[in-house]
């Protein structure tokens, strides 16, 4: 009889917001042959020459503006996520960082030590991406034959158009929504182009046309931008959002090749320079509020838009610990093990 179990898996943030730390979490991050997929010397040097010798200084200072006393908001959150979700089920549910800590060696281990037999890995990514989703089912995949042999792995797929999914989203947005406000911006973690063109199976559909994201295509399935554009055409649909009064953009962008366009960065000042005042934005791409969402929205990118001539920019929380997002958690868990995730007391 197999013993089954959760595991979520997010992206992972630096144990403190001093320069040490926040260079070990970078050099982790950024030496993974899925995020920087140049050859391994060429990739070394850039992070080690290139990366390193500054940019922890600059990182280190915005997790210093968002650091809570819980530590880093994305870990404290997913914590309280995991809590939140392991009281609704019966079966062990574990949580594991892609980089730093938790890891995903301790969290497998501590699993293997319960009897679990049998996974349920959740990736906290919505969307399908080298750098995020693969990487951090590979690198699961990789530690379960490593430490757990015996242990069978089951992957939620991608689920950025999967209903309970964009409900939470519409729910956690319909206070911004119902306030005064002039535009939606939808602004997803950017990707860079190549990262696009790699997925594509086809080697010949992904940014090869201007519709590509449009065209049926068997590419969509690893497609990162035609998912996000998929998940702000069901939300648009379902929130009722009327045509030209949302916009879509990409941030977080590293480096000088070409990124997925629009920028955020830009995409603030432009809609400010023209007469948008009151904006809202939301990052689908992120399930807990992190630095990308609370320092580089919610405090340069505000700054950004008023300086441009906004009047107020609303940032849309992540779904954190929604309870629709908690719904549709539990939901994939039990459409996976079926009455035997659930409390005692909800069996029929």
């Amino acid at each position: 009889m197999s013993t089954p179990a959760v595991l979520l898996v997010n992206l992972g943030s630096p144990d403190s917001p001093s320069v040490p730390d926040v260079r070990r979490y970078l050099r982790e991050f950024l030496m993974d042959g899925r995020v920087l997929d140049a050859p391994w010397p060429v990739r070394f040097c850039v992070v080690h020459f290139t990366i390193l010798p500054s940019r922890p200084k600059e990182s280190a200072h915005a997790y210093s503006k968002i650091w809570t006393d819980e530590g880093s908001p994305l870990i404290a959150i997913s914590r309280r996520l995991l809590d939140a979700l392991q009281e609704r089920l019966r079966i062990p549910v574990a949580l594991a960082m892609r980089y730093q800590n938790p890891s995903i060696e301790h969290s497998v281990k501590a699993l293997a030590a319960q009897g679990v037999t049998e996974t349920f890995l959740i990736p906290l990514f919505p969307h399908y991406a080298m750098s995020s989703y693969e990487s951090a089912v590979e690198r699961v995949r990789e530690v379960v034959r490593q430490q757990a042999p015996g242990m069978t792995l089951d992957v939620m797929p991608p689920y950025y158009d999967h209903p309970d999914y964009i409900a939470a989203l519409v729910a956690s947005a319909r206070d911004a929504l119902a306030t005064e406000h002039d535009h939606v911006l939808f602004s997803f973690h950017g990707l860079p182009e190549r990262h696009m063109r790699k997925a594509d199976p086809t080697g010949q559909h992904c940014l090869v046309t201007r519709d590509c994201c449009e065209t049926p295509s068997v590419a969509h399935k690893t497609c990162y931008r035609a998912q996000c554009l998929k998940t702000v055409r069901e939300f648009v649909s379902r929130a009722g959002l009327a045509a030209g009064t949302y916009s879509v953009s990409f941030q977080s962008r590293l480096g000088r090749e070409p990124w997925m366009q629009p920028y955020t960065d830009e995409e603030l000042v432009r809609l400010a320079t023209s007469g948008i005042r009151r904006l809202v934005v939301l990052c689908p791409a992120f399930v807990s509020d992190c630095l990308e969402t609370l320092e580089e929205i919610g405090i340069r990118g505000r700054e950004s838009f008023l300086q441009a001539g906004g009047t107020s920019l609303t940032l849309v929380p992540c779904l954190n610990e929604h309870p629709l997002w908690l719904d549709a958690l539990e939901r994939m868990v039990t459409s996976r093990f079926s009455d035997a995730a659930r409390p005692a007391a909800s069996v029929c």
